[in-house]
């Protein structure tokens, strides 16, 4: 689906769903805290969903709109990585963090909230639409041994802008992101609810990882690219591996068939505004 178009459907859909509701917001809102964890699926890792964890967490507004559909907008923080490639002799790796922005949907499948009539729990979907912003890096060790962490997209490590790649167009640090995922969320009483979810953020960018395309060889990058020598060195890391060895000009460096994900698992704690805000004042109150 074209972005701007889907970026159009979610706001109309969020629009919609706002203007056709008529609530009270404190009483149907909470603050969301969350923790997890964050991985990605990309060129240097597409053998397994679940490894490479790193620590992330977030901080939320959800509002419910009815029993059935809430949404909710979040700011969320992690780090995606990979350290070995599974492929052996191109020995990349990289890191990158991840700080997101993001607008959701949610739907319920059981009647959910409150209320004597509705369930305390219910499994859940939710989609929606985000940005977010990356810098995949790299550990370099210069001549005298000292290890230092490098920013990829700078050395253009695929011929990004150079003369005999015209079309391959730097990457952008900021990208949009479509969450979407499965969860479970528990009421625990009028002021405090759990829920616990796993999501997917499909991108349409095949650069989280600073992977792609081909090798374009150490003599352009030492020529056109600033630190043209760090560059050559981040490009083809394989003869780290097996001394002596370079990838030719053209060979497959990455898969640009296939754009990165990553994905967020997260248990999260929900705190109702209204009673968040009583508290507030009668601390105040007391003062």
């Amino acid at each position: 689906m074209n972005k701007r178009l889907y970026i159009l459907l979610l706001t109309t859909i969020f629009s919609a769903g706002v203007a056709a509701q008529s609530i009270d917001f404190l009483r149907n809102s909470e603050l969301v805290l969350a923790g997890g964890a964050m991985n990605y699926i990309g060129d240097l890792n597409n053998q397994s969903v679940f490894s490479k964890l790193h620590a992330a967490g977030g901080v939320g507004l959800r509002t419910r709109l009815d029993n059935r559909w809430a949404v909710r907008f979040e700011a969320a923080y992690g780090r995606i990585s990979c350290a070995k490639d599974y492929i052996a002799r191109r020995n990349l790796s990289f890191r990158s963090d991840i700080i997101e922005l993001a607008a959701l949907a949610e739907f319920n499948f059981r009647p959910y909230g409150p209320g004597a009539t509705e369930s305390a729990w219910t499994p859940y979907i939710f989609a929606g639409v985000g940005v977010f912003h990356y810098n995949p890096t790299a550990q370099y060790t210069d001549s005298e041994g000292n290890v230092q962490w490098v920013a990829l997209q700078p050395l253009h490590t695929e011929g990004q802008g150079t003369s005999l790649y015209p079309n391959r167009r730097p990457y952008t640090l900021v990208q949009i992101c479509m969450p979407f995922g499965v969860g479970v969320k528990l009421r625990l009483n009028k002021t405090f609810s759990l829920t616990a979810e796993y999501g997917l953020r499909k991108t349409w960018t095949d650069y989280l990882d600073d992977v792609s395309k081909t090798y374009v060889g150490s003599t352009l990058l030492e020529n056109e690219v600033f630190e043209g020598e760090v560059a050559a060195r981040m490009a083809d890391r394989s003869g780290e591996v097996e001394p002596g060895f370079v990838n030719a000009v053209g060979i497959k460096r990455g898969d640009d068939a296939l754009k990165d994900w990553y994905a967020f698992m997260r248990v999260s704690v929900g705190v109702n505004l209204e009673t968040l805000l009583g508290w507030t004042r009668s601390k105040r109150c007391k003062l």
